[in-house]
């Protein structure tokens, strides 16, 4: 198995080099590639990832989906695993995606817990065990077979917002679909700049108006006014 690991990313300067050097470093001698796909960040980003040893491209059109699937025009592997800057990767990811696919499962995630050891975080941890919509999310990474991804077209670029959740729904409606029973780390920046009860209602607010199939542009706006987001 070729791996292509694509990691979008937007003013990512602090995150992006350890990342990068740790994908390479738990991959040991396995077959990947990671190209950071670029959406016009203002600091050095695409020359700190380049130095780690990525290969980086600028997007022609910034928004995660845009960025991803601009990136999966250069994928060479035959699984693609997409990775949001600010995870902690699993250092088993490579043989777990290899043992997934072997299994049949054309596409998955890892569950995930936060940096941080608030109990109630522990809460919403736990709950990323259950193949439930709301309980997925970019944050817990996504491998996807190259064949199904081309069949779905890639990323639904309307999706400005929530098009991790776009994604899954569809792939839930022709493949089987994993949950790696493992846990990357998330940032639990959002919950230390705003208490949990509005982050949780910032998040299932979003996800009705995904739900009802409102305009991306509004729930983008209509969640970052419910968050001192960063």
């Amino acid at each position: 198995m070729k791996l292509s690991v694509i990691i979008p990313t937007y003013n990512e300067a602090a995150n992006i080099a350890g990342l990068v050097r740790d994908l390479y470093r738990y991959a040991g001698e396995q077959c990947i590639e990671v190209i950071v796909s670029d959406g016009g960040s203002k600091d050095a980003t695409m020359d700190i990832a380049a130095l780690a040893g990525a290969s980086v491209i600028k997007s022609p059109k910034p928004g995660r989906a845009a960025q991803m699937n601009y990136a999966s025009q250069f994928a060479q592997g035959d699984v693609l695993y997409f990775v949001h800057a600010d995870v902690g990767i699993h250092p088993d990811y490579f043989k777990d995606i290899e043992n997934a696919v072997s299994d049949g499962f054309d596409a998955g995630c890892y569950r995930f817990r936060f940096d941080s050891d608030r109990a109630i975080l522990k809460i919403n941890s736990y709950f990323t065990r259950f193949n439930r919509l709301m309980c997925r999310g970019g944050d817990q990474t996504l491998f996807v077979t190259r064949k199904l991804f081309d069949q779905l077209n890639g990323f639904d670029e309307y999706h400005t917002i929530m098009e991790d959740y776009d994604i899954i729904i569809r792939i839930w409606k022709i493949a089987r679909f994993k949950i790696i029973p493992k846990e990357v780390i998330v940032s639990a920046r959002k919950y230390e700049n705003n208490s949990w009860l509005r982050v949780q209602l910032a998040n299932l607010t979003a996800f009705t108006m995904f739900y009802l199939k409102k305009e991306p542009a509004s729930i983008a706006l209509k969640y970052k006014s419910m968050l001192d987001y960063l």
